[in-house]
C-alpha cells in the first residue's frame, strides 16, 4: 500500500482553503446596501460615522462592478456635502484655524475629486475664513510675518479674496513699508474696479491718510525730496486741503515759491472754518508772496494768519517786512 505524500495533501487543504475563502468573502450588491443604509442612517447625528460608511459603500461598489453603480453615484453625490459639513461644524465650534483649514482642504479635494464644484466653493469660503481668523491672531499678537503668510495662504485659494489683499495693506501700513503698502492698494482697487464704490473710496482715504502721514514726518525731519514723493504718493488717492497744506509748507522749504503759492490758494479754497483754521494756509500764501518778492500781498496774507500757533510767526515776518 503506497502512502500519499504529506507534502501534497498539504497544498490539496491550503487550495481547498483558499477557494472556500474566496467564496465566503466575495462582495455583493447587499453589502454596498447595507453600508450605504448605514450611512444614510448615521448622517444626521454622527458624521464622522456616516463619512465612513459612504466612503465604504464606494469601495465596496468598486469590487462589486456595474451592479452596484446606482448606489455608487449616490453616495458620491452625498459625500462631498457631508465632508463641508463637517468643515463647518469645526468652524462655528470655534475649532482652532489650524483643524479648521485641515477639515476644508479635505472637504475640497473630496468634492473636487468627485466633480462637486458647489461644495468644492463652499470648502473653500470656510477655509479663507479660517486663515482670516488666523491672521487676524497673528496681527492682534504683532506677528506680522506671521500674518502676511496667512493672507497669502487665503489667496491661494482664492487669488480673487480681495478683503485678504486690502488687510495685507494694513500690516504693511503698520510695518511702515511704503513701498509695499501702494502696490497692495492698487492690487486692491484694481481687484474692485468699479464693482463697489465704498470699499473703493475706503482703500483710497486709507492710503490717502498713510501717505499725507509720512510726508509730513519727513517734512519735519527736513527730509524735503522724501516728503514729496510721499505727498505725490497721496495725491493718488485723492486730495484734501491737508495735504495741500504740507505741499505748500515743503515747496516754500524748497524756495519753490511758485508751486507754494498754488498749494496755499487750494487749501484755503478748501477750507470752510474760521479764520482760525484758515490761518495755516494763509501763513503759507505768505510766505511764497514774500519769496515771489510779492511785499504787499504778503503783508496782508501774514494778517490773516494772525491765529493760534501762527500768530507769533507772523507778527515777526510782518515785522521784517516793514508791514503797516
Amino acid at each position: 500500500m503506497k502512502f500519499i505524500s504529506f507534502t501534497r495533501v498539504a497544498g490539496a487543504l491550503i487550495i481547498s482553503a483558499m477557494f472556500t475563502t474566496s467564496l465566503t468573502a466575495q462582495t455583493t450588491r447587499s453589502d454596498v446596501i447595507k453600508a450605504y443604509n448605514e450611512g444614510a442612517k448615521a448622517a444626521q447625528t454622527d458624521l464622522k460615522a456616516a463619512i465612513e460608511s459612504f466612503e465604504k459603500a464606494i469601495t465596496l461598489s468598486d469590487e462589486v462592478g456595474e451592479t452596484a453603480d446606482d448606489l455608487k453615484q449616490k453616495a458620491i453625490q452625498i459625500l462631498p456635502g457631508l465632508y463641508v459639513k463637517s468643515a463647518n461644524n469645526t468652524l462655528t465650534e470655534k475649532k482652532p484655524a489650524s483643524e479648521v483649514i485641515r477639515a476644508a482642504r479635505r472637504a475640497a479635494d473630496v468634492s473636487e475629486k468627485y466633480g462637486n464644484a458647489a461644495n468644492k466653493e463652499n470648502a473653500e469660503r470656510i477655509m479663507l475664513q479660517a486663515y482670516s481668523s488666523m491672521a487676524t491672531d497673528f496681527f492682534s499678537q504683532n506677528d506680522y510675518e506671521n500674518a502676511l503668510l496667512a493672507f497669502d495662504s487665503a489667496l491661494i485659494v482664492n487669488p480673487e479674496y480681495a478683503a485678504a489683499i486690502y488687510n495685507k495693506a494694513l500690516i504693511y501700513i503698520r510695518q511702515n513699508n511704503s513701498d509695499e503698502v501702494e502696490k497692495t492698494i492698487d492690487q486692491y482697487l484694481e481687484k474692485l474696479g468699479s464693482t463697489n464704490e465704498e470699499l473703493s473710496k475706503q482703500a483710497k482715504t486709507t492710503a490717502l491718510e498713510y501717505f499725507r502721514a509720512s510726508g509730513s514726518k519727513a517734512n519735519q525731519a527736513e527730509n524735503l525730496d522724501e516728503a514729496l514723493d510721499m505727498l505725490n504718493k497721496a495725491a493718488k488717492y485723492g486730495d484734501d486741503k491737508d495735504l495741500f497744506y504740507y505741499f505748500a509748507d515743503v515747496y516754500n522749504k524748497k524756495k519753490d515759491f511758485d508751486n507754494g503759492l498754488e498749494f496755499s490758494k487750494k487749501g484755503l479754497d478748501l477750507e470752510t472754518g474760521d479764520a482760525e483754521a484758515k490761518a495755516k494756509f494763509y501763513y503759507q500764501l505768505a510766505v511764497a508772496q514774500a519769496g515771489k518778492g510779492q511785499t504787499s500781498e504778503a503783508c496782508g496774507s501774514f494778517k490773516n494768519a494772525l491765529y493760534g500757533v501762527f500768530e507769533e510767526a507772523s507778527k515777526a515776518q510782518r515785522i521784517n517786512l516793514k508791514c503797516q
